[in-house]
């Protein structure tokens, strides 16, 4: 990545694209005069649960050691200190920071979170030099990784990959964000090229599609002899705990294939050589980031409202105002949990000749450009009204509307979703 332009990850933000230069440039001299002078910013999400903000701190105690130089940890939100308070914390003792971001891909948060909170730092800052690298991504120490993560499960199952029928399904949180669930999709071929796998198949806990549940009965058609479910997360929270229920759900329903979940990668050392190599590359000014699939600058079908960036930029605004504090975060209003509503568009073979993928396309889309709707769309297989479709469900209200057109979809968000008014005159049946 160069050092100017729209994809600078060292410049402005990722949504508006505004290259505002790196701070001041380091000093002059050797290689270990600067490396007497640089710190190190680890950037970890942040979470409630205090283990998990502990992986960030012992990998940056670890990258601390590995590198020679001081590492700090921070987190986008939930855990203290914030990006902009460890920045000003490391700012009388270097004159240069590198900032490295301990995400798995490149969405909201390393496309606008990230370079928002630097570019404050910078202003607050004008004589420290602030580096920004890339996510942890596609990398070979994490395919490496993964591989023995599968390995750990075969034999405790006492498989032998080669000789049995060994299925994979690589299972991440999902994004709102295409090009950060296609480089699942990519690992996913990666981690299958070489080895003696029968498949390897990308998958989601939630957000987008396909989901856990569906993969997890698509790979029973294939009859393996088993299947290694692999949580693709950092820590061992919530949604590696789902991952894990779903693997069991799975092993219980299909007794002719065997199925177990791994372990997340944790604090594994191999996740340093991945670090090490973010850091080299923004201290050099070689980040390398994709823009040509980034929807906030490229016009991707289903995308076209987020080029540009200006929604992304207040949502990252708002994001920030509203974890600003850090010592009161058991008050914090900005909570992941659950949508208020549930839509399951059918997909099935009859709905779909009828226009359902442009109905779902049409309310998830409604749905993003809403500030009021909490609701979580997905596909589904067939809901049983063959003949009155596209049929989408409407849960925990129990309203199926049906003969919906994408137009449909609109109001479906704006009168249901958004106000909990039931658009009467297209509802198919209530339960």
């Amino acid at each position: 990545m160069s050092r100017s332009g729209p994809a600078d990850a060292r410049g402005g933000t990722e949504a508006t694209g505004e290259g505002t230069g790196t701070g001041t440039e380091a000093a002059p001299g050797t290689l270990a005069d600067r490396l007497d002078d640089e710190a190190i910013l680890l950037v970890g999400h942040g979470s409630r649960r205090e283990k998990s903000n502990e992986q960030v701190r012992d990998l940056a105690a670890a990258l601390e050691k590995r590198l020679g130089l001081p590492v700090d940890a921070a987190f986008l939100e939930l855990a203290a200190p914030a990006i902009p308070d460890a920045i000003a914390g490391l700012a009388g003792a270097v004159s240069e920071v590198t900032v490295v971001q301990l995400s798995l891909f490149a969405a909201s948060h390393v496309k606008n979170d990230v370079p928002l909170a630097v570019e404050g730092a910078r202003a607050d800052h004008p004589g420290l030099t602030i580096n920004t690298g890339a996510h942890l991504g596609v990398h070979p120490a994490i395919l490496d990784l993964l591989d023995d993560r599968a390995a750990a499960v075969e034999a405790e199952m006492g498989l032998d990959r080669v000789a049995d029928d060994v299925a994979v399904a690589l299972c991440a949180r999902g994004s709102s964000d295409p090009d950060a669930n296609a480089d699942v999709h990519k690992l996913a071929r990666l981690l299958y090229e070489g080895r003696d796998f029968d498949c390897v198949e990308a998958t989601f806990v939630g957000v987008t599609d396909p989901l856990l549940d569906e993969t997890l009965h698509g790979l029973a058609k294939r009859r393996p002899d088993a299947v290694v479910v692999l949580p693709y997360m950092l820590g061992d929270g919530v949604l590696t705990g789902r991952i894990r229920d779903g693997a069991t759900e799975f092993d219980d329903e299909y007794p002719y294939v065997d199925a177990a979940a791994g372990d997340p990668l944790g604090t594994d050392s191999r996740l340093l050589d991945v670090l090490a190599d973010r850091w080299q590359e923004a201290r050099t000014g070689s980040v390398e980031m994709s823009c040509d699939t980034c929807k906030y600058k490229v016009e991707l079908d289903g995308y076209e409202e987020d080029v540009g960036g200006a929604r992304a930029m207040l949502r990252a605004l708002t994001h920030q105002e509203t974890h600003a504090d850090r010592e009161n975060v058991d008050d914090d209003p900005h909570v992941h949990d659950a949508p208020e509503s549930h839509v399951a568009v059918c997909t099935n073979q009859t709905c779909a000749a009828d226009g359902a993928p442009a109905v779902l396309e049409r309310l998830r889309q409604a749905a993003r450009d809403s500030d009021e709707c909490d609701a979580r769309i997905t596909r589904s297989s067939c809901l049983g009204r063959c003949g009155e479709g596209p049929i989408a469900a409407v849960y925990p209200d129990g309203v199926w509307y049906g003969n919906l057109s994408p137009e449909d979809a609109e109001e479906v968000v704006s009168s249901h979703l958004d106000r909990g008014r039931i658009v009467s005159e297209l509802v198919d049946q209530t339960l």
